[in-house]
């Protein structure tokens, strides 16, 4: 793992604020891995907040939701932060923003769920894993084999955001909660809650929050990607996840704080997953901020928030700098997996031509999870694609570390992607 230049001070100790409902959203219909949903409005349709407007009949999906009442305008392709384009549902609000959310849970109620109970409440909210994977979330609380360990991912090793920080921060009651929840559903143990030494106050309100709990608050070094499954389970517990394995068939579930803050409110507050908090920074900015963002808000009215700029970007990443997807437009939405905006200068975003590879071994000796990318990289630029899965271009992170080290400046994660991509056809 590396150190990097944190760029978290600009944001850090800025308040969640709640950006102003949008004029429209445009709501893609693939937000989570798995299946796209299918549109179940119409245009011409009024909707209200919170109302299922997506589904499909998949194994692997998560519903998607309005995230404000109004008017269905159109149904079509539209700008996707990940995807480039993809079909969305646009909504155009009626400035009311009326919820079909009408009462909340007791207590009593909260106690009497039962696990199944606890994952139909998540799998009807549309919860995904808001940390950027978004895979849903009602199917890891029901893994394939029994776990007895669950770790809360508040690590956000990615250099300039801080929603999560934040929210660890402003909803630690609720997030101690949502982790009940899970505990519930999984029956499990050993809770840890990993935290970075660069966020104090997120570990000073945990371990208040946790005393007389079962739970433990473990506090990490800052260093990326520690927020990686795989990276917390070993500093944790240090057990290596096997090839080709994940975390629960060696009797683990890792879930980010974002994600049990939706699970929270998704059982105590009948909430679906409309909303979320976005950290929107950069050296172009005046006013970095960290929003409650309505899912399907164009980015550049987050940008336009955060006015005025110093000066216009280079580039416009969502997500983190070292995983996330530059735009080629500012009229994609943000969707349940974003967690940042970041506006970067043309000096910043300076490019190098790449030089050939010199056989240092940097990639290998920095990948978290023991890859060789120099050789992946060889057996992709070949087109041989066998060659690249041999050597575990499947098992691939997608963290960037490779890329960063790297004194030739050899495009390695574009080329493990690819191979990836291939290796899935």
């Amino acid at each position: 793992m590396v150190r990097l230049e944190e760029n978290k001070i600009q944001t850090e100790n800025q308040p969640i604020e709640k950006i102003p409902l949008p004029a429209k959203v445009y709501i893609p219909l693939l937000q989570h891995i798995g299946k796209a949903c299918v549109e179940q409005v119409k245009v011409g349709d009024s909707v209200l907040c919170g109302q299922k407007i997506a589904a499909s009949d998949a194994r692997v999906y998560a519903p998607i939701h309005a995230s404000l009442s109004g008017k269905i305008t159109a149904i079509a392709d539209y700008p996707h932060p990940i995807l480039g384009r993809s079909k969305a549902i646009v909504i155009e609000s009626d400035g009311q923003d009326k919820s079909q959310v009408t009462s909340h849970k007791s207590q009593a109620e909260i106690e009497n769920l039962t696990p199944e109970q606890i994952r139909q409440i998540v799998f009807e909210a549309g919860i995904v894993g808001m940390g950027g994977a978004s895979f849903p979330t009602h199917i890891k609380l029901s893994p394939p084999n029994p776990v007895d360990t669950l770790i809360i991912n508040g690590a956000e090793c990615e250099p300039y955001l801080t929603s999560d920080y934040r929210l660890m921060i402003e909803k630690t009651t609720e997030i101690i909660l949502g982790i009940g929840l899970v505990v519930k559903c999984l029956g499990v143990k050993n809770v840890y809650i990993a935290i970075e030494d660069n966020k104090p106050k997120a570990i000073e309100a945990f371990k208040s929050s946790v005393h007389g709990t079962p739970y433990s608050v473990r506090i990490l070094k800052s260093a990326y990607p520690q927020g990686g499954e795989k990276q917390l389970i070993k500093n944790i517990l240090n057990k290596e996840v096997p090839q080709n394995k994940l975390p629960f068939d060696i009797g683990i579930v890792v879930h980010n704080v974002a994600t049990v803050f939706a699970i929270y409110e998704a059982a105590y507050k009948n909430k679906p997953l409309y909303e979320r908090v976005v950290t929107v920074t950069g050296s172009c900015l005046t006013n970095p901020k960290n929003l409650l963002v309505r899912i399907g808000t164009p980015i550049k009215e987050l940008i336009s928030y955060c006015a005025p700029l110093k000066e216009e970007p280079a580039k416009i990443i969502v997500g983190g700098p070292m995983m996330g997807v530059a735009q080629y437009t500012d009229e994609a939405p943000v969707i349940k997996s974003t967690n940042g905006i970041i506006l970067i200068t043309s000096k910043e975003a300076l490019t190098y031509e790449e030089d050939l590879c010199i056989r240092c071994g940097a990639c290998i000796r920095e990948c978290p999870v023991g890859l060789a990318p120099c050789l992946i990289n060889l057996a992709s630029e070949k087109e041989m694609w066998q060659e690249a899965n041999r050597y575990g271009a499947c098992d691939c992170i997608e963290c960037g570390l490779c890329s960063y080290v790297c004194p030739a400046n050899r495009k390695l994660v574009q080329a493990i992607k690819r191979a990836k991509l291939e290796a899935a056809k």
